[in-house]
């Protein structure tokens, strides 16, 4: 049975050398950094190295980067604190966030009675930035704006820069998920006026259970988990020196190889629209993603022309013939209640269709996307 991997959204494959580097650091570097003999001062070093590194590659301060378990608990960081102690009383999200920002704010609301307002989306799920720009104004409340740069399930991209400096020119503080895009876009954060984000270094071939919030220095955050001292008292914990030091070595080769491999898998996914097109007559492409200019190079997001009672073993066969990709249809199940973020804009028509999620990596290759399609063909004719 072929196996093939076009989850990379979820996941990604981690590099060899990310590995051999990992396994080194937990073989020889085992001290806890919290410690002050050679063992400890050892792995700290490390840790403030990794520190150092992703703050050049973003422009940043180290003092800026805060080490956490991923993307989810960093919104979590960003979200909480900034409610709880910076004074905000509004939060102004979109219906097409990420979990980690919409249950965040969800609770919010309910435990501290703030404001939540959602913007208005266009035809292919994107901000509409007018509305931002009029729900900013429509309030003295202090506000923050949460906002993604690359939608994890349609692949849509948000003008980060453009965004964050209209939320500044409103006083409001702006807050983004980059889990999507931190890895495979370059990001100067001193020349975007963010507050805050989120990085997940399993998106870029890094370890899972390991990222980073960057929060804007003298933001006056204050941390989520109390305990110890570490990462400046941002984020107490020991920390896990390998994973750090994965992510470090993920993060730099990603940007190393950066243009090579983006070049590569634009190649792939053009590839892969082509094919879809041909193969299968009445396939749709959902949001932005089949516009290379305005969605992100790694994801397409497809609806097949398939029945509601068909789709049921869609996701099964493709498992059964080796396939990895993500479930993106709105009802599949009586007790599924399918992508928040299709339901957001999609019609009901197209709804009741299944759609998948692909997303690619320099891993992947053209042999691969033929006999996904051949497979989907298959599938829809039988």
């Amino acid at each position: 049975m072929n196996k093939v991997y076009l989850d990379s959204a979820a996941t990604t494959q981690l590099r060899e050398e990310v590995v051999d580097k990992m396994t080194r650091i937990l073989k020889n570097n085992y001290g806890n950094p919290s410690s002050t003999h050679s063992y400890g001062r050892s792995s700290k070093s490390l840790i403030e190295q990794a520190r150092k590194t992703v703050a050049g590659i973003l422009n940043v301060k180290a003092s800026e980067i805060v080490f956490t378990s991923g993307g989810t608990e960093a919104d979590n960081l960003a979200l909480n604190s900034a409610v709880r102690d910076l004074g905000v009383e509004r939060i102004i999200t979109s219906e097409i966030e990420h979990h980690a920002v919409l249950y965040t704010v969800n609770q919010l609301k309910d435990c501290f009675d703030i404001e939540v307002e959602y913007v208005d989306l266009d035809e292919n799920g994107n901000i509409d930035i007018k509305d931002l720009d009029k729900r900013l104004s429509s309030s003295s409340k202090k506000t923050l704006v949460s906002l993604m740069h690359v939608n994890n399930e349609v692949g849509n991209m948000l003008d980060l820069k453009q965004t964050a400096k209209l939320v500044k020119s409103h006083n409001a503080l702006f807050h983004s998920d980059t889990v999507q895009s931190i890895g495979h876009y370059p990001l100067d954060l001193n020349e975007i006026p963010v507050d805050f984000t989120a990085v997940s270094a399993h998106k870029f071939h890094g370890p899972k259970g390991v990222g980073f919030a960057f929060v804007r220095r003298n933001s006056g955050l204050k941390p989520l988990i109390f305990g110890g001292e570490q990462e400046r008292g941002h984020r107490a914990g020991t920390e896990g020196v390998h994973n750090i030091v994965g992510l470090e070595e993920a993060l730099k080769l990603a940007y190393e190889n950066l243009d090579e491999e983006k070049d590569y898998i634009i190649s792939l996914k053009k590839y892969f629209i082509e094919r879809l097109q041909e193969g299968i007559p009445g396939v749709k492409f959902n949001g932005s993603c089949s516009d290379l200019e305005n969605s992100t190079y790694t994801l397409i997001n497809v609806c097949l022309p398939v029945s509601q009672e068909k789709a049921l073993m869609l996701l099964f066969q493709l498992d059964l013939k080796g396939i990895a990709c993500s479930k993106g249809s709105a009802c599949q199940s009586g007790s599924d209640q399918g992508s928040h973020v299709l339901n957001a804009f999609l019609s009901e028509e197209d709804l009741k269709k299944p759609s998948l999620r692909f997303s690619l990596s320099h891993y992947n290759n053209r042999e691969e996307i033929d006999y996904v399609v051949n497979t989907l063909k298959e599938f829809i004719e039988s």
